[in-house]
């Protein structure tokens, strides 16, 4: 299955994006609805909530006077506090017990309002951020909740912050327009990469592109690379892993294929394999065949085995190569991304060695195999320059 978290701002219309998605075929498991679920009339939740907070907090009826909580909690952030601390865990039992019960071919969407806010974002295989401008979400809170405009300002302002948001998406959508563009972004991701996605999640089948083309440096490739990290290190906790950024998307400035490689330190490949089925659950499954690192120098031809994962998801290559930790090829990885990062001269003949053999039209296998005597000829440079410069990989807690 599928596990995708979504999210946005109150008043963004993730509610319009989950009703959408809960159209098309998605699961959508509503935690809004749950937290309600878990504080009606009988339950330990609703005592637990009047033991904290008293009476003040219930209508007449004896069921929670939802009004009067939020005026409380949302200017109080120690309240909130005390609130989250009853619903939360009650919440996150009842989305298990329904995500547990879900086809093994679903996609799961977990409607969820506070995921980043509790750091839940790891845990999915995609998140997806519905995002609208202030203005226009105090508007739609004014005119669809009855709200003021200043309690509405203050619903706003006590959630996560719109680049935060973002900064934990793997896909934004903007909710400034229509309903029906609205409609079609989510229809087209639909179509175009939730439903892909979980064919190739549950048939362990990693996407590789047949060809290569340098694009333009996009300054989003390092925030990607921290997701999927930090997605690599939930899944595969408390297994004691490095993960790295290596590879041209991993060097500031440098024209690169669309395509992050990671690399995953692992003590051995016996490890490496056993982690295999949680990557590939997680969405990297592994390429099959034999891989390996190469080099050859005055000494003799080296080949360093390892592992090689990619990515499940249509919207996003990946390259994840699995090394032991302190190995030749674990090493070399991580020097040559800091010697390009520190040698302009051999970052650009690294570009135009790559530009000019991308145009040659090779697929990918060829392609690798023909950038094999530049990385020689870098191998005995960058060991040059670590010489001189001192370089040591950096430490786990610093890894980039």
């Amino acid at each position: 299955m599928l596990k995708v978290g979504l999210t946005g701002g109150i008043g963004s219309g993730k509610s319009v994006v989950a009703a959408r998605l809960a159209d098309l075929g998605a699961l959508v498991v509503d935690s809004d609805r749950i937290a309600r679920e878990v504080v009606e009339p009988g339950t330990d939740g609703l005592r637990e909530v009047v033991a904290e907070f008293g009476t003040r907090v219930c209508a007449e009826d004896g069921s929670l006077d939802r009004a009067a909580l939020g005026e409380l909690v949302f200017a109080d952030q120690s309240a909130r506090a005390r609130l989250e601390g009853i619903i939360h865990p009650r919440v996150r039992r009842r989305t298990a017990e329904l995500v547990d019960g879900a086809a093994p071919d679903a996609v799961v969407v977990n409607d969820v309002p506070l995921l980043v806010e509790v750091g839940l974002a790891p845990t999915y295989h995609l998140v997806l951020v519905v995002r609208a401008a202030e203005a226009t979400r105090i508007g739609r809170l004014v005119r669809d909740r009855g709200m003021t405009v200043e309690q509405a300002a203050q619903r706003i302002r006590a959630q996560a912050g719109d680049e935060r948001r973002a900064a934990a998406a793997d896909v934004l959508l903007d909710n400034d327009g229509g309903l029906a563009e609205l409609h079609a972004a989510v229809d087209a991701l639909w179509r175009h990469r939730l439903t892909p996605y979980e064919r190739n999640v549950r048939q362990h089948r990693p996407v590789r592109a047949a060809r290569v083309r340098p694009v333009e440096p996009d300054p989003s490739w390092p925030a990607q690379y921290r997701r999927l990290a930090a997605r690599l290190r939930h899944v595969l906790a408390p297994t004691g892993v490095r993960v790295d950024h290596v590879g041209p998307t991993s060097v500031p400035g440098l024209a690169a294929e669309d395509v992050l490689d990671l690399q995953l330190g692992v003590a051995s490949l016996a490890e490496a394999d056993a982690l295999a089925d949680r990557l590939a659950d997680a969405g990297f499954p592994r390429c099959p065949g034999d891989w390996w690192d190469s080099a050859r120098s005055s000494g003799g031809a080296f080949r360093w085995p390892k592992r090689l994962h990619g990515s499940a998801d249509p919207g996003r290559p990946v390259n994840l190569h699995v090394r032991e930790l302190n190995s030749p090829g674990w090493r070399f990885a991580l020097l040559m991304r800091d010697h390009l990062r520190a040698d302009p001269e051999r970052r650009a003949e690294y570009l135009a060695v790559r530009r000019r053999l991308a145009a040659a039209g090779p697929d990918l296998d060829a392609y690798a195999e023909a950038k094999e005597p530049w990385f020689d000829l870098e191998h005995q440079y960058a060991e040059e320059w670590a010489a001189t410069a001192g370089w040591q990989p950096e430490p786990l807690d610093e890894q980039s």
